[in-house]
């Protein structure tokens, strides 16, 4: 809950801010989001999708979408 408030502020003040996370908390509250995947190593680095939670939540290959979908977003 802390670092979420210290990157609300953060942005509040006019930065950007980038952000390598899986934690859902910090997820779902992300303005935008880059997956990439699929898999990870040699089986991933491509972007599988991009969008805010919600548009992630409905892209059936990103598993964080799927993630983000299971707990409702």
């Amino acid at each position: 809950q802390r670092l979420l408030e210290v990157l609300n502020r953060l942005v509040e003040a006019g930065n950007s801010v980038v952000v390598i996370e899986h934690n859902l908390d910090v997820i779902r509250n992300a303005d935008w989001i880059i997956d990439l995947g699929p898999e990870g190593g040699d089986h991933g680095g491509e972007i599988v999708a991009e969008g805010a939670p919600h548009d992630l939540a409905r892209v059936k290959r990103s598993y964080t979408g799927q993630v983000l979908q299971e707990a409702g977003v």
